[in-house]
């Protein structure tokens, strides 16, 4: 009985700490921005093909080797995305940037199909996390405790970077008076940019985590996107917190879900954020829009 309880605990916080990262630079962009990204899945797929090809190029270090490179390539993306396409549409309404970043999406997703084709890919953990140990006679994976380690870090440097730096202090002022923050003297454009490419990269940094957990194909990014949307919407667009509960809600659903009644495990998420939606239509932890 305990074994069972400790392999549902670390496959929770395991699935929710991979679903937080890439929730997270959805809910940042959004807070700072009041940018609905549909094209942010398409991140998160080119981290996870990112890796797997630069695991590809260099075997004996890969895995660290794409940890790094890749998030900043996904990052590099977002930049050049805010500045050509989305720095366009700020002033317009929330469904013309819901049809452009959807565009995106199916642009980025064919450009895959065309670089990468439609095969399954796949790399592998490094030597050193892979394997188990026992707790309570349950066997614990070592990767998933690097997810859950991944996902706390994050959690924690988003933190300190909104409520401890200058930086933070710009993101958070510019939800409240962008032209007042305009006229001080700050680059709204540049801050803009780079709270995009921020949250590009913590997509692409969650697409590079799970490549070893699952297989990295095309159509992972329509995936990722509905889930993270449901997390952020459940949490409260806009909160960091908030998405870390929204995981952590949506990894305890899908888990009992799975044991309790497999054939209905996705409609309960669904469920979930309709009755949160009824109930507190801004999230659990988010604004209601002035």
């Amino acid at each position: 009985m305990l074994s069972t309880v400790v392999t549902d605990v670390v496959g929770v916080l395991s699935s929710a700490s991979s679903l937080f990262i890439v929730a997270a630079g959805l809910t940042l962009v959004f807070g700072a921005m009041r940018l609905i990204n549909i094209a942010h899945g398409s991140f998160y797929m080119y981290g996870a093909f990112f890796a797997t090809t630069l695991g590809a190029w260099s075997l004996h270090a890969g895995f660290w080797v794409a940890l790094i490179a890749s998030p900043v390539l996904a990052g590099l993306m977002g930049c050049g995305v805010e500045v050509l396409v989305l720095r366009r549409l700020y002033a317009r309404e929330h469904l013309t940037q819901l049809l452009a970043t959807f565009a995106l999406l199916l642009i980025f997703a064919d450009l895959a199909l065309r670089f990468w084709g439609k095969g399954v890919r796949g790399m592998s953990a490094p030597s050193v996390v892979q394997g188990h140990f026992r707790l309570a006679g349950a066997p614990v994976p070592y990767y998933d405790l690097v997810i859950i380690g991944a996902a706390l870090l994050v959690g924690s440097g988003l933190w300190l970077l909104l409520a401890h730096t200058s930086l933070g202090w710009m993101i958070r002022a510019v939800v409240d008076d962008v032209e007042v923050l305009a006229v001080s003297g700050v680059n709204v454009r540049l801050l803009y940019t780079g709270v995009f490419a921020l949250g590009a990269l913590l997509a692409g940094l969650s697409g590079v985590i799970i490549a070893p957990q699952q297989a990295v194909e095309p159509g992972m990014d329509a995936q990722i996107i509905v889930a993270a949307f449901i997390v952020a919407v459940i949490g409260g667009l806009g909160s960091i917190t908030g998405a870390a509960i929204g995981a952590l809600i949506i990894g305890i659903v899908q888990t009992l879900g799975a044991v309790w009644a497999p054939s209905w495990a996705s409609t309960f998420i669904y469920l979930l954020m309709i009755v949160v939606l009824a109930v507190r239509p801004w999230g659990l932890l988010g604004s209601p829009e002035r």
